[in-house]
């Protein structure tokens, strides 16, 4: 890995994933912990609208995407906290439509677009610089609001009643929250594509979830997994000349496989 770094777009890519790393550990443990995961799903497939429409309207990428995604975010967030039953059925018609718009978007689109894939399955050794440092900055936003509104967030996560109670904004909190997942998807993307992202968000913060005692504890063990598995997986696939997106979530994937053998392990151990 250390032979690696004496190119620049390999270290550009060792921080893109670091980076990424402490935005899906902070916003991705609120989404499992909050059982969102399907809804940050629809989010990032949704994106696909906004990318679409970035290459239709010949605007960059970010404002297209950016924006498509926060408008779906809000919306099936609106949806999930007035009508929690049905917000299944409406986060996958949101989900199949934004990607349906998106598509149709890049039909119109004149000339050939060889980037979309790297949209699709991400292409981290191809970040620029700019987004590095909007990544840098999204990661300290995320970790800023988390530790500023951190005892509410404790409260909605595991007892919203209480948090009513307690005078605790909890609609406003999940806006801003799953505004704050929808940014964070924007950026990911770049590294490990729409389609694997919601892996990234999720399986760092489900494994640090079975191990940590509390909410804070889990944000810091999510971020250090997702930053051992974008390194472990950038190294392989520089080193077996592979996709680095797919190979980051590949070794996510046996990190979760292999968190679920060892649960009965420990379990055992435990009640001896």
């Amino acid at each position: 890995m250390i032979e690696a770094l004496q190119f620049e777009f390999m270290r550009n890519a060792l921080f893109a994933g670091l980076f990424a790393s402490l935005i899906c550990g902070v916003t991705g443990s609120f989404v499992v912990v909050n059982r969102m995961v399907f809804l940050a799903g629809g989010i990032a497939h949704a994106a696909y609208g906004g990318i679409g429409l970035a290459l239709f309207l010949g605007i960059p990428y970010i404002i297209g995407t950016m924006g498509f995604s926060l408008a779906a975010a809000l919306l099936m967030t609106a949806v999930t906290l007035r009508a929690a039953q049905r917000s299944d059925t409406f986060i996958g018609v949101l989900w199949a439509t934004g990607m349906a718009i998106g598509i149709i978007l890049t039909d119109l689109t004149p000339g050939y677009h060889a980037d979309l894939m790297s949209y699709l399955f991400g292409s981290i050794l191809a970040v620029p610089a700019a987004d590095i440092l909007w990544m840098l900055g999204m990661g300290a936003a995320a970790l800023a609001l988390t530790l500023y509104f951190y005892r509410d967030l404790i409260a909605i996560s595991y007892d919203v009643e209480f948090a009513k109670l307690r005078g605790v904004p909890v609609r406003a909190l999940y806006f801003v929250f799953m505004a704050l997942v929808a940014v964070s998807i924007v950026f990911i993307i770049r590294v490990v594509g729409l389609i694997l992202v919601i892996a990234l968000l999720s399986i760092p913060p489900y494994i640090a979830e079975k191990y940590a005692g509390s909410l804070g504890m889990m944000m810091a063990v999510a971020v250090l997994l997702s930053a051992v598995f974008n390194i472990a997986g950038l190294w392989i696939a520089f080193i077996f000349d592979l996709t680095s997106g797919a190979s980051i979530i590949l070794v996510a994937a046996a990190g979760f496989f292999i968190s679920l053998a060892v649960d009965p392990l420990i379990s055992k151990r435990r009640r001896q």
